[in-house]
């Protein structure tokens, strides 16, 4: 078939309905129609009976009577209760007992288990009434227990199937909103991640930059280029700083590294679990950029729960600072715990342990040692303290 103008159009436009009709199929509105609709058709069974026992109805007057009421339950998601009022309204003067299952249903779904059991109440209590007086129909329950046997069930097995989907619409939004937050968890747990490889590799590179320059201008203090280098390394410096500022400081809070701050917290922890700590950081050490404080905080972690583990009870020493050539040292020991301690007390972590340490400390150029001395159990970094 040649691909005419009019084909091309009409092609797309039959496509373009599929698209529109697809959409219409799954949405609220379509449902509520397609509700409307289906209570509609049932209650036409009922219009020959209407027109010549239930009330002075025709069949024309019935049906459209019918399909008003029908049409109420477009409302049923904001307005449950305007199809239940009309429901009562047309068990007392049609006795038409289909519109109630369904508003029933919209009340229980859309309203949940309280407005649904006080529903199903106020339309058996309704429905009795309405049984008590002359003019109750026959064939609608001549005695009670006839009259019990149909309104009973269509009352609550209406409402308790609504309550059941209402429930399970809660436990399918609580899924999503669990499906959201673990995806939320695992974008921060990357960005966490990419944080800490933006801190050992840029920050190292940054650290390195800022040193060369130092020796640079040292060499060159009496050249003229040597105020061009102090100002390279102050650059390096404020750089460095930055990035951490940034990464560091302005992180999550509930997923950030703590720093030197957090020492005495992990001090407590150790003191609660039976091993006391002795922690002495200087001065000097406090001033240390976040990026290196982080790195102290991951190493002093490790060799605690590393302490605990294999040397409980066990005080473990802590020392923290700078020495005279501005190096960053870190000592943590404690004494052995067994008779041959060198087998068992590799340092073990709640991270990746000691090659975890290792790695982190010689990234910013510097070195750790962890093992036995004498009659104790010592870890030791020293990295440049960036002061």
């Amino acid at each position: 078939m040649p691909h005419t103008p009019a084909t091309l159009a009409l092609r797309r436009a039959v496509a373009a309905g599929r698209r529109y009709a697809d959409r219409w199929a799954v949405s609220p509105r379509a449902v509520d129609a397609v509700t409307a609709t289906g209570c509609f058709a049932l209650m036409l069974l009922d219009v020959p009976g209407l027109a010549k026992a239930d009330n002075s109805l025709g069949r024309v007057s019935a049906t459209f009577v019918l399909a008003a009421g029908a049409a109420t339950l477009l409302l049923r998601r904001r307005a449950p209760w305007i199809p239940y009022l009309v429901a009562l309204g047309f068990l007392g003067w049609l006795h038409e007992l289909t519109l109630i299952q369904f508003a029933l249903y919209s009340l229980g779904r859309f309203r949940g288990r309280i407005a649904g059991v006080v529903a199903t109440l106020g339309y058996l209590l309704t429905a009795y009434v309405l049984y008590s007086t002359p003019a109750w129909p026959p064939h609608r329950g001549e005695t009670l227990s006839e009259f019990l046997s149909l309104v009973v069930p269509i009352g609550v097995l209406a409402s308790g199937v609504g309550i059941a989907a209402y429930r399970q619409d809660l436990i399918r939004e609580l899924e999503a909103q669990r499906a959201e937050t673990a995806a939320l968890q695992a974008v921060q747990r990357e960005r966490t991640s990419v944080a800490r490889d933006v801190h050992d590799l840029v920050g190292r590179e940054l650290t390195v930059l800022a040193v060369r320059a130092e020796v640079l201008s040292v060499r060159a203090r009496a050249e003229r280029h040597g105020v061009d280098f102090e100002e390279l390394a102050d650059t390096a410096r404020r750089a460095h700083h930055t990035l951490n500022e940034i990464i560091v400081r302005r992180g999550d809070e509930r997923t950030a590294t703590p720093g030197l701050d957090g020492l005495p917290v992990l001090a407590a922890e150790g003191e609660r679990i039976g091993s006391p700590v002795r922690l002495r950081i200087t001065e000097e050490a406090r001033r240390i950029s976040p990026l290196r404080q982080t790195a102290v905080f991951r190493v002093v972690q490790e060799c605690l729960t590393n302490a605990a583990k294999h040397a409980p009870g066990e005080t473990v020493t802590v020392s923290i600072d700078v020495d005279d050539a501005a190096r960053l040292r870190i000592d943590v020991g404690n004494r052995l715990a067994g008779s041959d301690p060198a087998g068992e007390l590799e340092p073990v972590s709640t991270g990746t342990g000691t090659s975890s340490m290792r790695a982190r400390v010689e990234s910013m150029g510097g070195t750790l040692t962890a093992g036995p001395l004498e009659d104790s159990y010592h870890v030791r970094a020293v990295l440049p303290s960036g002061l």
